[in-house]
C-alpha cells in the first residue's frame, strides 16, 4: 500500500477485522518494522528507526487495549511522557535542587494538568489509573499523547468503550488539534458516524490492501467497500 498523511487533517483507516489496520500502526510506531518498503516522515526515512526515536520525534500513538500505567496516578501517567527530556543538571540538578530543575518541573507539571483539564479527567488526577473505567483509560491515553506536541497521533480505535458524551469531547479534541495545523491524525476506527463526521480523508483496507480512498462520500458509494465492509 502506498499512503499519504497530511499535517492538519484527520485521515481515518477503516475496514474489517484482520485487514491489517493495526499490523499497519504497528508499522508506522516503530512496534512491528516492515520487510519491505520505506516510511517517510517530512521527507526523511525513518524506517530503520525505534519506536523510542519515533516517540521522541513527534510519532504518539494509542492502542486498541488501554496502555495506561496502573501503578501510577493520572497526572502521574501523563508527566511519564515528558520525563524523556531529563530535568536538566544530570545528578547535580537531583542533589541541589537547580531552580531550573524546578522551573523546569513546574512547567510540565502546569502543562500536565492543562491538558488533563482539556480531557475531561482534571478531577482524576491523583487517582490511580489501575481504578479507571475504560472511557476515561482511552481519554487518559490521549492526554498522554497529547501533553508532547504531537506531529502524527495514531489512535487505534479511540470511541471504543465510550459514552457519547465522551465520543463528543474527543471528537472536539481532536477537531482542535487538527486547526492547529501541526499534527496529522490518523484513526482506525469502527464507529462509522465518527468517522464520517470528523475526517478529512478515510482509506479502507482489506486483506492488507488499499480498497478506496477518498473523501467519505467517495468511499461511502463504492460498490467494492460496499461488499466489503459497509454492506
Amino acid at each position: 500500500m502506498s499512503l499519504e498523511f497530511r499535517s492538519g487533517s484527520i485521515e481515518a483507516i477503516i475496514g474489517p477485522n484482520g485487514a491489517g489496520k493495526s499490523t499497519l500502526f504497528d508499522a508506522l510506531s516503530g512496534a512491528c518494522p516492515p520487510t519491505s518498503g520505506h516510511i517517510l516522515v517530512a521527507g526523511q526515512d525513518v524506517t530503520p528507526r525505534s519506536a523510542v526515536w519515533r516517540a521522541r520525534h513527534g510519532l504518539r500513538r494509542t492502542f486498541q487495549r488501554q496502555q495506561t500505567f496502573g501503578h501510577l496516578t493520572v497526572l502521574e501517567n501523563v508527566l511519564t511522557a515528558q520525563e524523556w527530556r531529563g530535568g536538566g543538571g544530570g545528578l547535580v540538578g537531583d542533589l541541589l535542587g537547580l531552580p531550573s530543575r524546578k522551573r523546569r518541573q513546574h512547567e510540565r507539571a502546569s502543562r500536565a494538568r492543562e491538558v488533563l483539564v482539556t480531557c475531561g479527567l482534571d478531577q482524576l488526577r491523583d487517582a490511580s489509573a489501575a481504578s479507571l473505567t475504560i472511557e476515561a483509560s482511552r481519554m487518559l491515553e490521549l492526554a498522554r499523547c497529547l501533553v508532547g506536541d504531537p506531529t502524527i497521533l495514531l489512535l487505534d480505535e479511540p470511541t471504543s468503550g465510550m459514552e457519547q458524551a465522551t465520543i463528543d469531547r474527543l471528537g472536539q479534541i481532536l477537531a482542535a488539534v487538527r486547526n492547529g495545523g501541526a499534527c496529522a491524525i490518523v484513526l482506525v476506527e469502527h464507529n462509522i458516524p465518527f468517522v464520517s463526521q470528523l475526517s478529512d480523508n478515510v482509506t479502507v483496507l482489506q486483506l492488507g490492501k488499499v480498497i478506496a480512498t477518498g473523501d467519505w462520500t467517495t468511499v461511502r458509494n463504492s460498490p467494492e467497500v460496499a461488499a466489503a465492509y459497509l454492506g
